[in-house]
């Protein structure tokens, strides 16, 4: 029998149930305020159909917020973006190059809410053809790539904690030889991990 394709592939994963993640789905002491208001984000998990790969980014240190993190390539939604798939492919072509007549767009996971009040969309998609990243020198410090197979993998994720605001937080970690991938990055991988399992 042989193996489906990448696109059938991630189009079962999402047509798999799948719930809305946040930065606090491991630290249920925290109480969420009721009216609060996020501000819409996407990001492109984007999946190199060649190499099924994904495609990561380093933050700049030079940022004010996440500086030195890995990332997807992605931000904010801005009033001109049609929706959040828009969002996020003109992010990655601003971030990282990333031609979106290359992109074909698979579909998107449930919004994941973060600790600093984004309601990030996840876009699922794949790279066709050769691409070389140009990251924009003033958001990301370095583009690398992550076998797809090693973040599908749930039992290459691990839970951490540290401290922060005085009280103990737990988050998904999911390494890869010297990137430390966790945080809303790591908690988003995981859920298209359990999706693909």
């Amino acid at each position: 029998m042989t193996r489906p394709d990448l696109r059938t592939r991630l189009l079962d994963a999402l047509a798999h149930a799948g719930s809305a993640s946040s930065d606090f789905d491991l630290n249920g002491d925290i109480a969420l305020p009721a009216g609060r208001r996020l501000t819409p984000a996407a990001v492109l998990i984007a999946v190199r159909e060649d190499s099924e790969a994904v495609i990561l980014t380093t933050r700049s240190a030079r940022l004010k917020h996440h500086a030195g993190q890995i990332a997807f390539a992605g931000g904010k939604q801005d009033p001109t973006d049609a929706d959040p798939i828009a969002a996020a492919l003109r992010e990655a072509h601003e971030e990282i190059g990333l031609d979106p007549a290359q992109v074909d767009v698979v579909g998107a996971l449930h919004a994941h809410e973060t600790v600093t009040g984004y309601a990030i969309t996840p876009v699922l998609a794949i790279v066709r053809g050769p691409f070389e990243p140009t990251p924009e020198a003033g958001e990301v410090s370095e583009v690398f790539d992550v076998p797809l197979s090693h973040l599908v993998d749930r039992a290459r994720f691990r839970v951490e904690g540290r401290i922060w605001q005085g009280k103990m937080r737990y988050y998904y970690t999911v390494p890869f030889g010297p990137y430390y991938i966790w945080g809303a990055t790591a908690r988003i991988l995981r859920g298209l991990a359990e999706r693909m399992s």
